[in-house]
């Protein structure tokens, strides 16, 4: 094994094209830990190959959902027992006490959820759909609906929220206001779901 020591590596004159590696490479390696590789303004990196390690990892992630309908009481502010894990990446999402993600890994995170509310009787209804950051209310989306017939109404909302990755965390609660106090419910399975993903920076 030899030691190569230069400033400058170019091609000849009349060529265009560098070919470093051939028949007997299999690993390059370029630079090593504390080093910086600079491209400069100007340059084009085209991959014909597989690249590895580049680009956005977008975890750590979720995505969970209810196992069965939630009764909401008139004018009570109530959080979603997401009891179902259909992804938890870093395990940071309590799915059996406090319903809560809390992120493992500072920085900004998109985070969605979708409540789908429904009832059998002629009510006015002003549901809402709140997404909840350490206790307070962040986000949310509401409407009123008239219905005189069995219906669901959905109500989804989401946000780009920065975590410190430590104590921070986030819920989703429900609110419905009725015309006659009676209760309505949150549906369970594929309509009603709350998840979000670590935007890489």
């Amino acid at each position: 094994m030899s030691k190569l020591e230069t400033i400058t590596i170019d091609t000849p004159s009349g060529s265009n094209t560098m070919q470093i590696g051939s028949t007997n490479t299999a690993t390059i390696n370029l630079g090593v830990s504390g080093d910086t590789i600079n491209v400069p303004a100007g340059v084009t990196i085209a991959n014909a190959g597989t690249a590895t390690g580049f680009g956005e990892a977008n975890t750590p992630y979720f995505d969970v959902k209810t196992s069965g309908d939630q009764t909401l009481n008139h004018n009570t502010v109530t959080k979603i027992s997401f009891n179902t894990e259909l992804q938890d990446s870093a395990n940071a999402f309590d799915s059996s006490t406090n319903y809560r993600f809390t992120p493992q890994t500072a920085g900004r995170y998109l985070i969605y959820a979708s409540l789908s509310y429904y009832n059998s009787g002629t009510i006015l209804s002003d549901a809402r759909t709140y997404i909840y950051k350490n206790g307070s209310a962040y986000r949310q989306s509401s409407g009123a609906i008239y219905t005189g017939q069995f219906s669901y109404w959905n109500f989804a909302t989401s946000s780009i929220i920065e975590f410190n990755g430590s104590s921070d965390y986030v819920e989703v609660y429900g609110q419905v206001l009725t015309s006659t106090g009676g209760t309505t419910s949150v549906s369970e399975g594929r309509v009603t779901y709350f998840g979000g993903f670590r935007i890489a920076t």
